[in-house]
């Protein structure tokens, strides 16, 4: 079975100048489409039709052949399809033969992978379809015109989107058709279906715009942060890790936690990060696998020097936080905001400069000093393995008499059980007990006293 590509490119793009060969991550647009072709496990001849000279020399060095484009087939107002059609004819002429199926793949979606690509190509030979189109599924609540001009809406029911029907739009990555369907005009046989693509793989160099997105998700990094958070150890580690993850938007990111740190995965269950457990630390290694991260954050405490190479023999960059351990000298980075280091070191970073603070921290403005106490914030962490707030509630109670017109805020977390340790809201008392709240400045700008640890 022969498979064509014919990846249509001509020269004087208006919206983006240049646009099929400027630098896109350091590659011309077009070599991207290129790529996909040969690698592809179906497509067998590769041609690009185009009325540039450059565009040409560029397509050649990349591995294509080429359809040099009639004048007639280079102006804004032409279709695709006598392009292709015109490319299909001149490569069977240079091929000297004729061709099962024709791939039209468009310079313009270089976030394709060539895994989908051969899946939606081996998707219309198994199904038998003449035509198959990618398309990207965006429904919307849309407005259109009637033939008098009045708005009207383009749906029969308002609901949420993700509760609308299927609106496919095609993303123009590709258009899998039968060779006998390929005509002056036309591309679409009888027998029609769509191949979904997931968002990422949808953008079509339009815009400007389209390109920063594009260059930017190209240059999208893979960050793992391996993190536990359970009574014993506290869950300073799982904050520290969620809020360095949700600062990266611009990244993906993973967490892997073991799975007996119960409450470290609730709190990550609460801000729908991405996670995974494991139970054996063999099982990181197929983590990695599937994962591929980029770089590595290792937020458990003191590592081995062994542990830390065995990293970077899977990973290229391996980060390590809150490490005195042996390990450091084989991590690439260490952040030590709680110690000083007494023999610096150029990959040991520490100091309270590289605190990792909460996003609601940086936002919420500081309780101006107060001369007098009348609230009074006691607050040990996320799971406070010491119990410490079970021996200052007892001990405010045991002298309460001592504190009239205060009030006492027990601010405790997600890992620690209130009822078991006895520590609940008695009113009369003035003393009140908050588990797990969202926002603890809220509770914070108005104290006057902070009792923590």
């Amino acid at each position: 079975m022969r498979i064509l590509a014919v990846i249509p490119a001509r020269g004087g793009s208006k919206g983006i100048p240049r646009k099929n060969i400027r630098l896109m991550n350091g590659r011309p647009l077009i070599s991207y489409a290129i790529a996909n072709a040969r690698a592809s496990q179906y497509i067998t001849d590769i041609f690009v039709s185009t009325d540039s000279a450059e565009i040409a020399d560029i397509a050649r060095s990349y591995g294509a052949r080429i359809v040099e484009r009639d004048h007639c087939l280079s102006s804004d107002l032409v279709t695709l399809d006598p392009v292709v059609f015109h490319a299909k004819k001149e490569a069977e002429k240079q091929c000297n033969c004729t061709f099962d199926y024709i791939v039209t793949m468009q310079p313009t979606s270089p976030l394709l992978r060539v895994e989908t690509l051969d899946a939606g190509i081996d998707y219309t030979i198994r199904e038998g379809f003449d035509t198959v189109i990618s398309v990207v599924n965006k429904p919307h609540l849309s407005w259109g015109r009637d033939d008098n001009g009045k708005l009207c809406p383009l749906y029969q029911e308002r609901k949420n989107r993700q509760e609308l029907p299927p609106q496919y739009m095609e993303t123009g990555a590709f258009v899998v058709a039968r060779e006998a369907c390929v005509k002056e005009y036309t591309r679409i046989g009888e027998k029609v279906s769509v191949f979904e693509v997931d968002e990422r793989e949808s953008i079509d160099i339009d815009s400007a715009g389209d390109w920063v997105l594009s260059e930017s998700l190209m240059r999208r990094k893979k960050i793992l942060f391996r993190v536990d958070g359970y009574v014993k150890l506290g869950l300073g580690h799982i904050y520290n890790c969620i809020t360095l993850a949700l600062s990266m938007v611009e990244h993906d990111v993973l967490l892997v936690t073991h799975e007996d740190a119960e409450p470290g995965i609730k709190k990550i269950k609460e801000t729908n990060l991405p996670y995974r457990t494991f139970r054996e630390e063999t099982e990181l290694k197929d983590i990695i696998q599937d994962f591929q991260p980029d770089v590595w954050v290792n937020d458990c405490l003191n590592t081995s020097k062994e542990y830390i190479e065995w990293l970077k023999t899977k990973v290229p960059r391996v980060v390590t936080i809150e490490d005195m351990g042996e390990g450091t000298k084989a991590a690439d980075a260490v952040v030590n905001a709680l110690y000083d280091e007494n023999e610096p070191r150029q990959n040991i970073y520490s100091g309270y400069q590289y605190v990792c603070l909460r996003d609601e921290f940086q936002v919420e403005q500081p309780k101006k000093f107060s001369p007098t106490v009348k609230n009074i914030i006691v607050m040990f962490g996320g799971t406070d393995p010491s119990n410490l707030n079970c021996l200052v509630y007892d001990a405010i109670l045991s002298r309460i008499e001592r504190f009239s017109g205060i009030r006492f805020y027990f601010i405790t977390g997600i890992g620690y059980d209130n009822e078991i340790n006895g520590v609940v809201t008695r009113p009369k008392e003035n003393v009140f007990v908050y588990p797990n709240v969202p926002r603890v400045t809220k509770y914070l700008k108005e104290a006057d006293l902070v009792i923590m640890g």
